[in-house]
């Protein structure tokens, strides 16, 4: 098995030549910029004219404070799956770290290619400005509408459990989950981290999560910022994991050790894949994760009107407000948009220079337009047995007692034997209680931690099983939904009395699915995953529930 060392930090050394180094901050500094254009700015977008109060938003919203790690990352994400050929998405947990990821969208094009009226010049970035947060165009979180999301973030905790559940039976996909440290606190997210104990290194992809501790939530410090790093260490390597930290402020230093730590986490997770898939046997390795400490709306505004802004839970939203009647801001912005310096990074046109545009990857390479986030593009239908076969027979009403769940047991049975690639059962340790055994007849439950001798009778455990269980329907749910929205199928069960844990996170979802305006097969996808709500709320016989999926999935 690889064992990996015991690193708390990677020496800074110079992964990157001074010219990628320069380049690599230059397409920082640019993704900075637009994230700032996008809060503030309605017109005027790369500065041409001295800015007046007329190019700027009457309402300002938005979150500056997490855009800078976030868009941090991604551009060393990129380096990366152009050097390795990576095939890898890019979850966002910190909830309205939207800036952050739209700006490496757009500069890599695909944000223009889907909505061509944001073209890659001074129009349409003056477009792509605009439509942040205003009337009748995209949220400050990255919702549907963001090439490349599969989760938006609002409802904060979910961001590890989708990226877990993104990479379940998609073996070369590595999912880079950005862990606000404000989202760290919920429950669900601290359950999450036990999603490593189900994973497969064989069969299944691999996570990087990236906790992005820069310090503070809206209004206070963050709980995981303020203990010593000794203990922050020791509970993620109770966790399960490896921590490397990446910590400082200085740009051309943080550049260095990202660089390097990243890359050592990425060689670190193919040694692990090519271990196990070349022995052809799982085990649960120590995976790496990092740990960026960076200064909450680090490159802003130091202070602003005599408040500590950078490093500070003052950057969290829009850095200062006041715009329309507080001439000094205006000017602050407009200083601090130019010590970007965008006449360097944009020509003429407002187009990224091409020597900057190089550095991001290209087609299906890139984050944003990778086909996995993009779940009707890769989609295969389930294979499902005819409904009708599973038939109790009855001559007269009152004669023959049958439990419905079992019924529907050997219904999913069939189904998971048709379809062990792209199907999984998601319940909270109720499988047998539900009455639903008989899908062990085809396969066992997702395990990967140790085991005792004693499992041997009747523990059902097993590191090829499809059957995921854990007591928090958070994290069940969140696997699910990743599993979804990258292609795959998959059933929800649990008792009436407890759904309601996830009441809110089954609306996100569908509100998910509303804009994303999917067609009746698609529906079908999540309908399936839902079935036992309707099974344990709705007054239907087993066979009327049947005929429901199977009208639907023929649609």
């Amino acid at each position: 098995m690889v064992t990996t060392p015991i690193n708390r930090n990677i020496a800074s050394e110079s992964v990157l030549t001074p010219e990628q180094l320069r380049k690599i901050h230059a397409y920082w500094r640019a993704c900075n910029y637009l994230a700032i254009g996008m809060i503030y700015l309605r017109d005027n977008p790369l500065l041409k004219e001295s800015l007046k109060p007329e190019h700027i938003k009457q309402r300002l919203l938005g979150h500056w404070g997490s855009s800078p790690a976030l868009s941090f990352i991604y551009i060393h994400l990129n380096r990366l799956i152009k050097k390795y050929d990576l095939n890898a998405i890019y979850i966002a947990g910190p909830g309205h770290g939207a800036p952050g990821v739209l700006g490496p969208v757009y500069l890599e094009g695909t944000y223009s290619e889907i909505y061509p009226d944001k073209s890659e010049d001074t129009e349409g970035m003056q477009k792509f400005f605009k439509q942040f947060s205003f009337p009748g165009h995209i949220g400050s979180h990255c919702t549907p509408e963001t090439p490349g999301s599969i989760h938006e973030g609002g409802e904060l905790g979910y961001s590890l459990s989708h990226a877990f559940g993104a990479v379940y039976d998609n073996p070369d996909l590595i999912a880079a989950c950005v862990v606000g440290d404000g989202e760290a606190e919920t429950g669900a997210l601290a359950t999450a981290w036990h999603s490593n104990k189900f994973l497969n290194p064989v069969r299944d992809g691999a996570v990087l999560p990236i906790l992005n501790l820069n310090g503070y939530k809206i209004a206070n410090p963050t709980i995981l910022a303020r203990i010593s790093p000794e203990e922050l260490d020791s509970l993620f390597r109770g966790y399960g994991y490896t921590p490397y930290v990446v910590e400082g402020s200085d740009p051309e230093l943080m550049h260095q050790q990202m660089a390097a730590t990243m890359e050592e986490c990425i060689v670190k997770i193919r040694e692990i894949q090519q271990e196990a898939r070349s022995q052809n046997k799982a085990f649960r390795p120590r995976w790496p994760m990092i740990i960026l400490r960076s200064p909450k709306g680090w490159t802003g505004p130091k202070d602003v009107d005599g408040h500590k802004v950078e490093g500070f839970w003052r950057s969290h939203q829009v850095p200062m407000g006041e715009m329309h009647s507080n001439p000094e801001h205006v000017k602050l912005l407009e200083e601090w948009m130019k010590s970007y310096r965008p006449e360097e990074l944009f020509d003429e046109n407002g187009t990224l220079l091409p020597e900057l545009k190089e550095l991001a990857p290209v087609g299906i390479r890139r984050m944003s337009a990778n086909p996995v986030t993009n779940a009707g593009l890769v989609r295969k239908d389930l294979k499902l047995p005819d409904f009708r076969n599973y038939a109790v027979a009855m001559d007269k009403p009152g004669t023959v007692e049958v439990e419905n769940t079992a019924v529907l047991g050997k219904f999913l049975r069939d189904v998971m034997r048709n379809n062990l690639n792209n199907f999984r059962v998601f319940g909270p340790d109720e499988t047998a209680s539900n009455r639903l055994s008989a899908i062990y007849e085809v396969t066992k439950k997702t395990w990967l931690a140790d085991y005792l001798p004693e499992d041997e009778d009747g523990s059902q455990l097993s590191p090829d099983g499809r059957v995921m269980e854990m007591l928090s329907e958070h994290t069940l749910e969140g696997w699910l939904e990743g599993y979804l929205l990258t292609g795959k199928h998959g059933f929800f069960h649990t008792y009436e009395a407890f759904v309601h844990v996830i009441d809110s996170m089954f609306n996100q979802h569908a509100k998910w699915l509303d804009i994303c305006k999917i067609m009746y097969l698609g529906e079908l996808r999540f309908l399936l995953s839902i079935s036992c709500y309707l099974l344990w709320f709705g007054d239907k016989t087993i066979m009327a529930f049947l005929t429901k999926i199977q009208v639907l999935s023929i649609w």
